[in-house]
C-alpha cells in the first residue's frame, strides 16, 4: 500500500485564509483495481478561486485544485505507467484514478511545451485568458486594453493577447518588480497601482478612452475604470481579488450611468463554462507560446509541504507569474 500526504480543509477560511485552516494528514491508499490508475503529484497549482469556492467543499475534504502527476502503476490500458497526466486530485501527493474522472493524458502535449505549462499558457489560465479576450472582450486593432492584476497568470496572458491583437495595453500591477516584468512582456504602459493617482493615469495613458477592461481585482479600482470607458466598451469580470478575503461588503461609487449612457457589455466569466471548446484554446496557446508570442512566469515553491504558504501568498502577492508548488 502507499502513503499519501494531503491537506484537508479543516475550517471555512474566515478573512484572509491561515494555517490553522489546513491540516495536513496521511492515509493509506488501497490496492487498485480494474481501470484505475495510481499517480504520484509533480506540481500543484494553487489559485485565488480556491478562496471562493471554498463552500463546494465540506470541512475535512482534500483541498481542491488541479495537479500534474505521473502514473506510477496501472490497471489502465489508456493510461499506463510513465504517463504524465493532468486532473483535479487536489492538494495530494498520491490519487487514484480512472479515465473517467475529466483526466488529460499530457503525454499528448505540443513538443516544445514544458510540462509545467499544463498548469499555464496550455492549462486553466490559459483557457481563462483566451476565451475571456476572444470571446467577451473581442479586442479590435488599434483599442485600447486595461487589465489589473497584470502580473499575474491570467493577466500577464490578457495583455500579451491584446498585443498580438493590435491593442495598446496598459497593466497594472502591486510592486515595481512586476512593473518592469508587464514591460519585458510587451505591455505599452505598466503602472504600480499603489504609487499613482489611478484617476491621473488613466487620464494620461488612455486619453482617447478605454475600449476594453479585464478585471481581475474589482472593487474600487473597477469602479474607477469604468469613468473612462468608451462607447459599447467591453468588460470581462472574471475575478475580483480585492474582495475575496473581506469580512464586510466594500462600498464604491455606483456608475449605472456611465454603464448605460456609454452603452457598456459587462459580464462574468468562468472558463469551465468553455469546457467543450477547450481543445480550440489549447491549440491557438500552443501556437502563440512556441512562435515566442506568448510567455508566462513560474512561480515555484519547492516541497508538498510548503503548499499553504504557496496559497497564502496569492493574497499578499508574492507570485509573478503562474504559481506553482514542486511536489
Amino acid at each position: 500500500m502507499v502513503k499519501s500526504k494531503k491537506f484537508i480543509l479543516v475550517n471555512y477560511f474566515d478573512g484572509f485564509p491561515k494555517d490553522s485552516d489546513i491540516k495536513l494528514v496521511e492515509e493509506e491508499l488501497p490496492d487498485i483495481k480494474d481501470g484505475e490508475f495510481l499517480c504520484e503529484a509533480i506540481y500543484l497549482s494553487v489559485d485565488p478561486y480556491v478562496r471562493t469556492f471554498q463552500h463546494r467543499m465540506n470541512e475535512g475534504d482534500t483541498m481542491i485544485g488541479r495537479q500534474i502527476a505521473k502514473v506510477i502503476e496501472s490497471k489502465n490500458e489508456d493510461f499506463p505507467v510513465g504517463t504524465n497526466v493532468l486532473s483535479m486530485a487536489g492538494w495530494q501527493t498520491h490519487s487514484i484514478l480512472t479515465g473517467n474522472q475529466g483526466v488529460v493524458n499530457l503525454n499528448k502535449m505540443a513538443a516544445g511545451i514544458p510540462l509545467c505549462q499544463a498548469l499555464g499558457v496550455v492549462g486553466m489560465v490559459g483557457n481563462t485568458a483566451y476565451f475571456g479576450m476572444l470571446d467577451i472582450c473581442q479586442p479590435k486593432e488599434g483599442e485600447t486594453l486595461v487589465v489589473n492584476g497584470a502580473a499575474g497568470a491570467v493577466g500577464s496572458l490578457v495583455g500579451q493577447i491584446g498585443k498580438i491583437k493590435g491593442c495598446k495595453v496598459i497593466g497594472f500591477a502591486g510592486t515595481d518588480e512586476k512593473v518592469n516584468y508587464l514591460k519585458t512582456l510587451g505591455f505599452d504602459e505598466a503602472f504600480n497601482y499603489k504609487s499613482i493617482d489611478l484617476d491621473e493615469t488613466l487620464m494620461k495613458a488612455a486619453p482617447n478612452g478605454i475600449d476594453v477592461y479585464f478585471d481581475n481585482v474589482g472593487g474600487m479600482f473597477s469602479s474607477t475604470v469604468i469613468k473612462y470607458m468608451n462607447k459599447y466598451g467591453r468588460i470581462c469580470q472574471c475575478g475580483a481579488i480585492s474582495q475575496y478575503n473581506a469580512k464586510e461588503f466594500v462600498l464604491v461609487p455606483c456608475r449605472d450611468h456611465i454603464v448605460v449612457g456609454q452603452e457598456l457589455n459587462i459580464r462574468g466569466f468562468i472558463q469551465a463554462s468553455y469546457v467543450k471548446r477547450h481543445p480550440e484554446a489549447f491549440k491557438q496557446m500552443s501556437e502563440w507560446y512556441l512562435q515566442g508570442k506568448l510567455k508566462l512566469e513560474t512561480h515555484i515553491t519547492e516541497g508538498f509541504e510548503n503548499t499553504p504558504s504557496a496559497f497564502f501568498g496569492l493574497f499578499s502577492g508574492a507570485n509573478i507569474g503562474k504559481a506553482l508548488v514542486k511536489v
